[in-house]
C-alpha cells in the first residue's frame, strides 16, 4: 500500500483493472473497478466502488475514459497480459498513466511463491513476471516508464517498510508508466 501510495495520483479518476474485493481500491480511493469474478465484485460494492463484471483483455469503456489504471497484483492472472495492457492504453487518457503492482519473480519472495505455488489456493494458476518483463512489455504497449518503487526487502518486516526507488531488492514492485 505505501509503495502504491507513492505513485496512484491523486484527485484523478481511475479504474483498478482486477479489483477483487476492491480493498486496495477503498484505500487509494479508485473509484472504478472491473473483476470476472461476481463474488468478488460483491465484495467490492459493499465497499460503495463502481464495478463492471469483465476482463481486462475486453474492457467495457469508451476510449479515453480514465486518467490512470492500475494492475495490482492482478497481471499473473490474465490470459493475455499484452492485449490486457494494450486495452489499458485505450481507455487511459493522453498523458495519463498506468500502474502494474507486481511480486517480482527474480526476487526472493517471488522464488517461494514460484516454489510453493502448488500448494496455495492463491497463486496456483498464477504467471509470475519480473520486473524487467513487465518494463518491456509496458513499453511495447506504449507507455513509457517514469517511476519503479520496491517494497518486501526483508525478509520478515516487523513493521510496514518505506519503500526505495528501483527494483531488485524488494519481492513486490511498482512500475508507472505514462501513455505516450
Amino acid at each position: 500500500l505505501l509503495a502504491l501510495k507513492q505513485v496512484i495520483p491523486v484527485d484523478k479518476t481511475g479504474l483498478e483493472i482486477g479489483i477483487g474485493s476492491g480493498i486496495f481500491a477503498e484505500k487509494l480511493n479508485i473509484q472504478y473497478g472491473i473483476d470476472p469474478s461476481e463474488k468478488m465484485l460483491q465484495l467490492a460494492q459493499n465497499r460503495h466502488l463502481t464495478v463492471t463484471r469483465g476482463v481486462a483483455e475486453n474492457l467495457p469503456y469508451n476510449n479515453n475514459s480514465f486518467d490512470f489504471a492500475v494492475f495490482i497484483t492482478s497481471l499473473c492472472f490474465i490470459d493475455d497480459p499484452e492485449k490486457a495492457l494494450n486495452e489499458a492504453h485505450r481507455v487511459i487518457k493522453k498523458n495519463g498513466d498506468l500502474i502494474i503492482a507486481f511480486i517480482d519473480k527474480d526476487s526472493a519472495f517471488g522464488k517461494s511463491v514460484e516454489q510453493n505455488k502448488s500448494n496455495s489456493h492463491f497463486f496456483r494458476n498464477a504467471r509470475l513476471f519480473s520486473a524487467d518483463e513487465i518494463s518491456s512489455l509496458m513499453i511495447h504497449c506504449h507507455f513509457e516508464i517514469t517511476e519503479i518503487f520496491q517494497t518486501l526487502c526483508k525478509n520478515i518486516p516487523e513493521t510496514p517498510e518505506i519503500p526505495i526507488k528501483g527494483y531488485g531488492k524488494g519481492g513486490f514492485v511498482v512500475l508507472k508508466g505514462t501513455k505516450k
